[in-house]
């Protein structure tokens, strides 16, 4: 990856790593249902009338339900359940090895020896940290997360192949041949792709808010919310979704997915250090010895080396 990809992908994973504690602030005032529905639903108004729609197809659907959809209503529901905003950041980076692993089988990307001698560091740093677990991970939020991170994976697929073919074709159809304009094109395709996405996620999510969170859906909850929660709910949309998935969902366009996928591992670091800044949280031995092998895996997984033969998509 070229520097300014490098920049970018650490500025993503800062973002999502803050991002966790504004989703514990703004689930003070409204069910994790809800909050993602409005989250989505300020995420597509107003720019779905001001951006083109993208083709509707199978692999929009598929980006739009697993990324934002299954992603974050089981990672809302997590923290409801009771799963702090640390570990929820930590476990939901299992789909780094699931995304690697559905990008080798699907589209056939390579693998190199030390990416994944990278990852395996990486899981030693996650396993360091899940071996000192304490009481605030109940089984239900982890089952969530999971289901989160398995969603997340499949949206990343689908993200790389709808902003790929996206970017082959001009406005007018015409293939690009200019990297400038092939950079142009995959800017705007990934925001396009983040505002629709947002907008089929915000009918799913409105929905199925309305029929297992009805109480919440009356005039006193937007009412009696902290100026916190909105605060929140504007940093979730506006910085974390249409910034960080916007340009997530380019870097994914301009680089493979092994790639890009273990800078994803920083999230949890970052959003350790928030919590620490914020919550006043102790470091102790054991999270820095995480840190140190979760940092070690991600320059490991990035190291220039001679990649073998692509392999054929099953």
């Amino acid at each position: 990856m070229t520097p300014i990809y490098t920049a970018l992908a650490v500025l993503v994973t800062f973002i999502w790593g803050v991002n966790f504690t504004f989703i514990a602030w703004g689930l003070e005032s409204f069910p994790p249902l809800m909050l993602t529905a409005l989250r989505f639903f300020f995420t597509a108004v107003p720019l779905v009338f001001l951006l083109k729609p993208p083709k509707f197809n199978r692999t929009l659907f598929i980006y739009a339900i697993g990324t934002f959809v299954m992603q974050y209503a089981f990672v809302f529901t997590a923290m409801h359940l009771g799963a702090s905003a640390g570990l929820t950041a930590l476990l939901l980076q299992v789909q780094i090895f699931i995304t690697v692993l559905l990008a080798y089988f699907i589209l056939g990307e390579a693998v190199s020896r030390m990416q994944i001698i990278g990852m395996l560091v990486g899981v030693l740093g996650l396993s360091v940290i899940a071996l000192n677990l304490g009481g605030d991970m109940p089984l239900a939020g982890f089952v969530c997360i999971l289901i989160a991170a398995i969603g997340w994976s499949f949206g990343n697929i689908a993200s790389k192949q709808v902003s790929t073919q996206a970017t082959q074709q001009g406005s007018d159809g015409a293939i690009i041949s200019s990297n400038t304009g092939k950079n142009k094109a995959s800017a705007l395709s990934a925001l396009t792709l983040v505002v629709w996405g947002g907008l089929i996620a915000c009918v799913i999510l409105t929905l199925s808010s309305l029929i297992f969170e009805t109480e919440a859906w009356q005039l006193a909850t937007f009412t009696k919310a902290s100026l916190k929660s909105w605060l929140s709910l504007g940093f979730i949309v506006y910085i974390s979704t249409l910034i960080g998935f916007g340009l997530w969902a380019h870097l994914l366009s301009q680089n493979t997915a092994s790639k890009v996928m273990p800078f994803a591992l920083l999230v949890p670091v970052f959003g350790m250090t928030t919590s620490v800044l914020l919550t006043g949280e102790v470091v102790q031995w054991w999270k820095m010895l995480a840190m140190v092998l979760i940092l070690s895996g991600l320059m490991l997984a990035n190291m220039k080396m001679k990649q073998g033969r692509k392999r054929q998509p099953i």
